[in-house]
């Protein structure tokens, strides 16, 4: 097993027994690609969640929120593309009987070449560090502009098959890159076929009254037809954004990686509306924030990278993926789209209604361009998970299991420990926890040596552990155990609210926007 598989392995192994994420319907032998968020998951998701929305329309006096229904009427998704053009390409292999999605085995080939880019690359930093110029090796090393080559090349001729809709050019092409299926090495491929990813059920409880109706593939269609009662409504002017947070559901096929792809997912998504001829400036301005609201986090800016789309899709002029390096490699986590004013248009033509906005510097009326960022949330706590998850060896030679989650996100922020469970220290321990947990998800912990205690904490990635001893009931001081240091130190229990929010408030990392 490749050292990421089990890493991946491993991080599943500890969501379950840790609380974090179940497998949906376990009791029944489970469902395919859906899960259950856990005690400490569902604070983490929400942590996360919060984090978002907060420096999405908190921090900007131009986006406002919105919370769309998810059924929606049928002919939104014939207006936005998703009936006739909500596609994968997707291939069998005739010896393993496992369906792929063509694009994934094609990316995942070109990444070989690129982690080979990569290894030179750390090779001449390793040789020559600080006078290594990294720019000039990548413009002129032959092993790299070799391996680039193939990169462009491949890239090319996948943009111009899909663009073609050659489905039959896609299968020569992976025949002759020679791609195997991943899990046997069979190279008998199927022909290429479109698989369309809605869930369509019915409306109306009596037969022969019912229509049909899709699960959302999206949460975006949910902010278009809204355009204009949000503008109203909340008196906006050009520039301005929408926020939506919330399910979406696709029928995927080929649903694996953990949480990294389901069928039932969550979105977080900003839709900006912008005057026309500005969107490539707005594009540019979001990628850049975007980047920088992931790398406060914390989990190491090596871990992010942006990506271009070979293939645009048909309403975008502008699309990148802002990439994570999970522990299967590097694989989308956000995409940021210029999506032109295709959505709008294509509403008004379909309902009848004009979705304009009048400009009142310029007196005139025009439909808006859009510049979209929409992040899974589900893959944003993965990522968070995947880079938090540490097997550190101590001085001692011992080793813990921690997860160094960002303070701020932690599902428990504090655990308030009484040394012992006698002589008047749970009391004070539960004195100090009604102290804190208005603001912070503290929790009691009693069981077991100290140093068990501390272990368990570390391993649900909890901040700070606060020990309370005999001394605590003269003094009115506790000792704080900072979980990636394991520094103590002695505190006031007084000032312990003070300590907590200079430590893991979420104001801590939005002042950093």
């Amino acid at each position: 097993m490749k050292p990421q598989e089990d890493k991946l392995k491993r991080i599943i192994g500890h969501a379950k027994e840790y609380g974090f994420v179940f497998p949906s319907s376990e009791i029944y032998d489970g469902l395919s690609a859906t899960y259950d968020y856990g005690p400490y998951g569902v604070e983490l998701k929400n942590n996360l969640r919060n984090y978002w929305w907060q420096a999405m329309v908190k921090l900007n006096e131009n986006i406002v929120g919105l919370d769309a229904a998810i059924f929606m009427h049928p002919t939104t998704w014939k207006a936005s593309g998703h009936v006739d053009a909500f596609n994968d390409p997707l291939i069998d292999n005739k010896d393993s009987k496992k369906r792929y999605r063509a694009d994934v085995l094609i990316e995942d080939h070109i990444e070989k070449y690129r982690v080979k880019i990569e290894k030179d690359v750390a090779k001449g930093i390793k040789r020559f560090g600080d006078s290594f110029d990294e720019v000039q090796f990548r413009a002129t090393n032959p092993n790299v502009l070799r391996n680039q080559a193939k990169i462009d090349e491949i890239e090319g001729q996948f943009k111009s098959l899909m663009e073609a809709e050659d489905l039959a050019g896609v299968k020569k092409l992976i025949e002759d890159l020679g791609i195997a299926d991943p899990e046997t090495g069979s190279k008998n491929w199927t022909d290429v076929r479109q698989f369309n990813l809605m869930f369509k059920t019915e409306l109306g409880s009596v037969a022969g009254d019912s229509s049909d109706i899709y699960l959302r593939p999206e949460t975006a269609q949910g902010i278009f037809v809204n355009f204009l009662n949000v503008q109203k409504s909340s008196r906006m002017k050009i520039p301005f954004g929408i926020a939506q947070t919330g399910k979406a559901f696709r029928n995927e096929i080929i649903a694996r990686q953990f949480i990294f792809r389901m069928r039932e997912f969550e979105q977080m998504e900003m839709q900006f509306f912008v005057k026309p001829g500005t969107e490539l400036e707005w594009y540019e301005h979001w990628k850049s924030a975007r980047i920088k609201w992931h790398e406060i986090l914390g989990l190491g800016e090596e871990n992010y990278r942006f990506h271009d789309h070979v293939k645009l899709a048909h309403y975008a002029n502008a699309a990148c993926d802002i990439e994570f390096n999970f522990p299967m490699g590097f694989k989308e986590l956000e995409g940021i789209h210029s999506r032109t004013d295709f959505d709008l248009k294509s509403h008004e033509e379909f309902s009848g209604k004009k979705l304009q906005y009048f400009d009142p510097e310029d007196k005139e009326n025009y439909v808006p361009y859009v510049v979209e960022t929409s992040i899974g949330l589900d893959r944003l706590f993965l990522a968070t998970l995947s880079a938090a998850f540490v097997d550190e060896t101590l001085e001692d030679g011992s080793t813990r299991m921690v997860l160094r989650i960002p303070h701020a996100l932690a599902p428990v922020k504090a655990a308030v420990m009484p040394l012992l469970k006698k002589d008047g220290l749970p009391e004070k321990a539960r004195e100090i926890i009604d102290r804190l947990k208005i603001d912070f998800n503290c929790q009691y912990d009693e069981k077991d040596s100290i140093g068990k205690r501390y272990r368990r904490q570390d391993a649900i990635g909890t901040p700070y552990c606060i020990t309370v001893d005999h001394d605590s009931l003269e003094d009115n001081m506790v000792t704080i155990r900072e979980r990636d240091s394991m520094k103590q130190e002695r505190v006031a229990i007084e000032d312990l609210p003070s300590i907590m929010n200079q430590k893991v408030s979420m104001a801590q990392l939005l002042q950093k926007l």
